[in-house]
């Protein structure tokens, strides 16, 4: 099912033609998307087009009722077999999860853990590395988010900004090769937005491949390699944040520009 030739390195990202809805309502509506490695990809749309949804097709918390998902050439949640496609184990499912970063609007921390706990669970859990190198892990990863100082703190202690750096650095912590960003800063109060974006951008620097939800227009125009514009559960244009954001070709996407720059 991968769509890479020999010798040729897949895409980080393969979204082919997903479809997903709930009852009656049709999410995502024939979404095609490719993300090669190493790229900053931010997605854009209004609120109900279907982009957390998109975020959770590709790492298989949510499951397309038609198309499928690829990862550095793997398809995710399924296998082929014969002409169809069928779901993998449980087991199998979040081994693959656990390969692909996933960074939530509400931090989604272990409030009983400290923060240094909080980033050394997974690969603890996963059996990657023994506590006391998952600990020596955290600790760097911490260093990199600017929260050295706050490694014995829990998470009611921390501010929201300060949560979700915590939240990034646990991200970190399996070394996945995509990490996907669900609207990061939609929880934060707006003084504590710079200090994860400044995060999320070091990150970008550092040849990772993200694929971010934002509303933040600025954050999309300086550090993305490319903007996807998504509205009514399909891609209605993409490219260089300059085409995009600058020079709309859709109505729809300028009619949303003008309403949030």
């Amino acid at each position: 099912m991968s769509t890479a030739s020999p010798g040729v390195r897949p895409a980080a990202v393969e979204v082919h033609g997903v479809h997903k809805w709930y009852g009656a309502h049709r999410v995502l509506n024939g979404v095609d998307l490719t993300v090669r490695p190493g790229e900053v990809t931010a997605v854009l749309g209004p609120s109900g087009s279907g982009k957390s949804t998109l975020l959770r097709v590709v790492n298989h918390l949510e499951k397309p009722e038609i198309g499928y998902v690829s990862v550095n050439g793997e398809p995710i949640g399924v296998r082929r077999d014969g002409g169809r496609l069928k779901e993998l184990s449980e087991r199998a499912i979040l081994a693959q999860r656990s390969r692909i970063g996933f960074v939530f609007q509400n931090f989604h921390l272990f409030p009983h853990l400290t923060v240094l706990d909080n980033v050394a669970a997974a690969p603890v859990a996963t059996g990657r590395l023994r506590r006391t190198d998952a600990q020596e892990l955290a600790r760097e990863l911490l260093a990199r988010v600017g929260l050295t100082d706050k490694a014995g703190a829990y998470p009611r202690q921390l501010s929201g900004g300060q949560q979700q750096r915590v939240a990034i650095a646990r991200a970190l912590a399996l070394r996945p090769g995509v990490i996907l960003f669900d609207e990061p800063t939609s929880a934060l109060d707006p003084e504590l937005v710079g200090e994860v974006l400044a995060v999320i951008e070091d990150l970008a620097t550092s040849g990772t491949t993200l694929v971010v939800v934002t509303h933040e227009i600025g954050f999309a125009r300086r550090v993305a390699d490319r903007v996807v514009f998504l509205d009514g559960g399909r891609i209605v244009e993409q490219g260089p944040p300059a085409d995009v954001l600058d020079a709309p070709r859709h109505e729809r996407t300028r009619a949303f520009l003008s309403k949030v720059l």
